[in-house]
């Protein structure tokens, strides 16, 4: 199959994501879950970078089946990292759930993980998807893609990450913040792979070719290339997917882009995680345990992508509705632990490079 995905979607494929709930606030657990609780006397406390609805139906199935009561504080990454230095020892956090393999490492770099053994974990977890001494466990996968206008380029002129530092894209590139994690972590591969000179100039390279300064999310990368005020642009596969799977406006906007998964001949594509880990203060760590490992359940794989595109990580487990639009791929081998050891070196890459 080939590697390149033609943006043309069905208007009646697939009905609309749900909106995104608004971050840092409590949500609390469903009454049957509560009144279960009452008896067990047990409570979870999640703290979450996500923000899907699909996970408060993932929350309240867990209280139905366990009796265990489930309170999750929601914010993004880096609150929530200085949420749990200002609480310190007494954070009551049990467990925490973060997308992106380098805020994981944030969070252990701070010694807010802790190493916990689990042979459910170990045996439905690919070891490349997980720490290796249990300090957190991948639990949906995602690719870094290139999405570009098929009418601009030829397919072939983005089939690798190489190409968008070519002088051939002088203005014709989109992209986000530097600072952002997910372009962090794929540069600390290109600098583990190749070597930090071969990054720099990767990275000064795409830098020149900006059409535009970066801003925005992934979406807002994809709408630009869609609007024609760039030809390509880096984003994550599930962004694209929601736009193609969305409203009718949303894919009609995907329907003018393409997506290449670059690097197909060689290392293969980018890949990271959502991921979880049990917080070194939980009072509770056998729950915690049980928490993350529900979330590798059929249940639990579906109803944490079913909302967000993401690539289920348990052999076996059901994709959610949409993703059989792209196409099976190969994805990089690359280590995820070895990504958040190179953050810094990557952000000094990008800052040199002018990549704001």
């Amino acid at each position: 199959m080939s590697k390149f995905v033609p943006a043309i979607v069905s208007l009646a494929v697939l009905a609309a994501c749900g909106q995104s709930a608004p971050p840092a606030r409590p949500a609390e657990g469903t009454d049957a879950g509560a009144a279960a609780s009452e008896a067990t006397g047990q409570v979870l406390n999640v703290y979450s970078a996500r923000h899907y609805d699909s996970d408060k139906a993932l929350y309240a199935k867990f209280e139905e089946e366990t009796g265990i009561k489930v309170n999750v504080r929601e914010s993004g990454a880096p609150e929530l990292l200085e949420t749990m230095k200002a609480e310190g020892a007494e954070s009551p956090a049990d467990v925490i759930i973060v997308s992106d393999a380098g805020a994981l490492y944030r969070f252990q770099l701070e010694g807010f993980t802790q190493a916990v053994k689990s042979d459910v974990l170990e045996a439905v977890i690919p070891a490349q998807l997980r720490e290796a001494d249990g300090h957190w466990f991948g639990l949906a996968k995602r690719a870094r893609v290139i999405v570009y206008d098929p009418q601009l380029l030829p397919a072939e002129e983005v089939d690798t990450y190489a190409d968008l530092a070519e002088d051939r894209l002088k203005g014709e590139l989109c992209v986000r913040s530097s600072t952002n994690i997910y372009n962090l972590s794929l540069l600390s591969e290109m600098i583990g792979r190749n070597g930090s000179q071969a990054a720099e100039a990767w990275a000064t390279g795409v830098a020149s070719n900006f059409a535009r300064p970066p801003e925005g999310g992934d979406t807002a990368q994809i709408e630009a290339v869609a609007a024609g005020q760039c030809a390509a642009a880096i984003v994550n596969h599930y962004y694209w997917l929601r736009l193609a799977t969305g409203s009718t406006q949303e894919r009609l906007t995907a329907a003018k882009t393409a997506v290449s998964f670059p690097d197909q001949d060689t290392t293969g594509t980018h890949i990271n995680v959502t991921g979880a880990a049990v917080s070194s203060t939980s009072k509770s760590p056998e729950l915690a345990i049980q928490f993350i490992e529900f979330l590798t359940t059929p249940e639990g794989q579906s109803l944490l992508t079913s909302e967000t595109k993401e690539f289920p990580v348990v052999a076996g487990a059901a994709n959610p509705e949409g993703l059989d639009l792209l196409p099976a791929f190969k994805q990089s081998d690359y280590p995820l632990t070895e990504l958040g050891s190179k953050q810094a070196e990557a952000q000094a890459i990008f800052d040199r490079a002018g990549w704001n």
